[in-house]
C-alpha cells in the first residue's frame, strides 16, 4: 500500500507525478521517492518555479516543456564498458553459451544515450557474433534515444571509454570504431545497423521481444520494490529458457518476487540465468 504523505511538498510532488501520468502517459509513480524528489527539485530550480505546484501548472499547459522535464526525471549517466569486469564476464562466460544459438536477440533496457548498446555491439563484433544478433535499445526518454541513435560523445570521455574497453578484454583498439571531429567522437553507423531503437517504459509497457540476453544495469535502483518486481517480471517473460539477465553492481534479485525463476550465474558480476 502506498504511504500517504501529509506535508505540503510531498503532496505537491505526488500530484505532479500523477498529472504527468494522466496527461502524457509517462509513469513515474513507482520510482524511488527520494531520488525522484532530488531530481525534480533540480528541475524546479531550472524552470524558475518556487513550488512543485507551479512546475505542474507549467508542464500541464506547455507540452514543449515535457521532454526537458523528463530528462531531469530519468538518469542519463553512463559510460562505455562501465564496470569492465562485467563485460569481461559476458565475453568469457556468457557468450560461449550464446554462441550455440543460430540467431540472437539482445535487449538493452534503459539504454540512455547508448553507451551500453555500443559496448555490446563492439563486444559481439569482436567475438564474431554481431552478424547473427539483433539489438533492441529502449528507453522512456525519447531525447536520449535520439542521442543513442546518433552515437556521438564528447571527445574528452573517450580516454575513459578506451581504458574500460581494454580492461574488459577488448581485442582491438576502440579507435577502430569511431571518427573524431570537432571535439566529438562519432561511432561507426555500422555498429547500429542491427539495432532497433524504441520508446518503452518498464513501468507500464508489455514484454518487448523474445531475447537471449537482457542488460538493464543501474536502472532498478531508481525504482521502488513494486516497480522493480514488474520490471524483472518483464525480463523473465522476455527471456528464452536459460537466457541471461545482467544487472548493475548495486542491484540484485535476492528480494525479487521473481528470484526463483533465475539462478545466479555469476554472483559478483550480477549475472543471472533464467531457469529451464
Amino acid at each position: 500500500m502506498k504511504t500517504l504523505h501529509t506535508d505540503t511538498e510531498s503532496i505537491e510532488l505526488e500530484l505532479l507525478v500523477e498529472a504527468i501520468f494522466r496527461k502524457y502517459h509517462y509513469d513515474f509513480r513507482n520510482y524511488s521517492p527520494a531520488s525522484l524528489k532530488r531530481r525534480l527539485i533540480q528541475a524546479r530550480e531550472h524552470f524558475g518555479c518556487q513550488t512543485f505546484s507551479a512546475l505542474q501548472e507549467r508542464v500541464m499547459h506547455d507540452a514543449a516543456l515535457l521532454p526537458r522535464l523528463v530528462g531531469y526525471m530519468t538518469i542519463q549517466v553512463s559510460e562505455m564498458f562501465r564496470d569492465p569486469s562485467f563485460f569481461r564476464a559476458l565475453r568469457e562466460e556468457v557468450l560461449p553459451h550464446l554462441r550455440t544459438y543460430p540467431s540472437l536477440k539482445v535487449w538493452v533496457a534503459g539504454c540512455s544515450a547508448g553507451e551500453e548498446l555500443y559496448s555490446l555491439a563492439i563486444l559481439f563484433r569482436e567475438e564474431g557474433l554481431e552478424e547473427r544478433t539483433m539489438f533492441y535499445a529502449t528507453d522512456i526518454n525519447t531525447h536520449a534515444l535520439r542521442k543513442a541513435e546518433a552515437g556521438m560523445y564528447d571527445l574528452e570521455r573517450i580516454s575513459l571509454f578506451t581504458a574500460n574497453h581494454q580492461r574488459s578484454g577488448g581485442k582491438s583498439s576502440l579507435s577502430d570504431y569511431y571518427t573524431a571531429a570537432y571535439g566529438a567522437a562519432v561511432f561507426d553507423k555500422s555498429l547500429r545497423k542491427r539495432t532497433v531503437f524504441s520508446d518503452h517504459t518498464l513501468a507500464s509497457d508489455a514484454v518487448f521481444a523474445e531475447v537471449h540476453l537482457v542488460c538493464c544495469r543501474n536502472v532498478l535502483i531508481y525504482f521502488n520494490r513494486e516497480l522493480q518486481d514488474r520490471a524483472v517480471g518483464l525480463f523473465k517473460d522476455s527471456l528464452v529458457r536459460r537466457g541471461f539477465l545482467g544487472l548493475g553492481s548495486k542491484e540484485s534479485l535476492h528480494f525479487s518476487a521473481h528470484a526463483a525463476a533465475f539462478s545466479e550465474f555469476d554472483r559478483e558480476q550480477r549475472l543471472y540465468q533464467k531457469r529451464a
